[in-house]
């Protein structure tokens, strides 16, 4: 009897082909799509973008219509307002920058739609990341790097825990995007030339502040004073909630020449500002640290490590700091370490392990 496995299906090209590549794996394949969007109404739902909206599902039911196989909504708007939404606007309001895509893959995609997919009797998950899954010579399981760096989805996976890799199939990490746009033209399905979406799917105009302004009520911050590290004041800001560590553009401040935001203070609603050079720090501290590839930290040991989704990484020494917190020494100084942002540890192409920037 062939094992069952639940794809994740976002409506786009690569969960499409996720399924795809199962099904001719021998895999009884079932399709699902989330609904995470807390609108009610047809006319909003068709108007949000990426694993959203309402034409996702359309979307993902006339590839599952395509290949054969059954095809489900499943509702998970109660978490994925709690755990991302709530999570994004709450670390906003604190200073830091959050990463919601990482928090849905965590506790949206992988432990509430996993638990609901054993519930109904599958083997497995599946998705579209562009990742890779391995059993380490210690037994425990990894991401790891996929064929094609420009799509690698490691970073925003590194907090996947053992219980839910072993329950997890990621097809689509062994094949560049090329590749599997064409398999998908090949196969005949609907979504082979579907643009990638972008944007995070529940801001699909990009406009954070306006969105964390609409769900904070009462909570939004202030405008407050632009100031320097020393305490000068520079001018006055729209609130912290519309800054982020490294950020140039948009600050209006006619300063001569480009200065950047190098720390953000919610205690007293204040936005410092530096030069280029005050941007670039060769140390870090990061807590909820969840360990991957190795189960534990017991000495400094040297890794490589990436503090955003698209940055190449840097050489470095990790070592414990206390309780649940782990030191980060970068070889080199690293531009715009970001409170609220994830820090990745890697050894080779594996995922050691990460945190979250404090």
């Amino acid at each position: 009897m062939a094992q069952k496995v639940v794809v994740g299906m976002s409506g786009g090209v690569d969960s499409s082909v996720a399924a795809l590549l199962l099904k001719k794996q021998g895999y009884d394949v079932v399709g699902v799509t989330m609904q995470i969007w807390q609108e009610e109404s047809s006319e909003t739902t068709a108007e949000q973008g990426g694993c959203c909206g309402f034409s996702a599902v359309e979307d993902a039911r006339r590839v599952a219509e395509a290949l054969d196989i059954p095809h489900y909504v499943m509702n998970f708007r109660r978490e994925f307002q709690k755990q991302v939404m709530d999570y994004f606007v709450a670390e906003y309001l604190a200073g830091r920058t959050p990463n919601p895509c990482i928090a849905c893959n965590r506790y949206v995609k992988w432990e509430a739609m996993l638990h609901r997919s054993l519930e109904i009797g599958a083997d497995y998950i599946a998705t579209g990341h562009y990742a890779k899954i391995a059993r380490l010579e210690n037994g425990r399981y990894a991401i790891r790097s996929a064929v094609t760096a420009k799509k690698d989805q490691t970073y925003a996976l590194y907090s996947l825990t053992q219980e839910q890799l072993a329950h997890t199939l990621l097809p689509v990490g062994a094949y560049t995007k090329e590749e599997i746009r064409r398999m998908a033209a090949e196969a005949g399905l609907p979504v082979a030339h579907k643009p990638d979406s972008q944007e995070i799917c529940f801001i699909p105009d990009n406009d954070y502040a306006a969105f964390i302004d609409r769900e904070a009520g009462n909570r939004v911050p202030k405008p407050g004073n632009f100031v320097t590290k020393d305490g000068e004041v520079l001018g006055r800001h729209l609130g912290i909630t519309h800054y982020t560590v490294g950020q140039r553009k948009g600050l209006q401040l006619a300063m001569g020449r480009p200065v950047f935001v190098t720390e953000i203070r919610p205690e007293t609603d204040e936005v410092v500002i530096g030069e280029a050079g005050d941007v670039f720090g060769d140390t870090l501290y990061c807590d909820q640290i969840n360990y991957m590839g190795m189960a534990d930290l017991t000495e400094p040991r040297e890794v490589t490590a990436k503090i955003r989704y698209n940055h190449a990484g840097e050489a470095c020494v990790i070592e414990k700091a206390g309780e649940g917190r782990i030191l980060v020494k970068f070889k080199q100084p690293v531009r715009a370490i970001t409170p609220g942002q994830a820090v990745v540890f890697y050894e080779d192409d594996y995922v050691l392990g990460g945190g979250t920037i404090m």
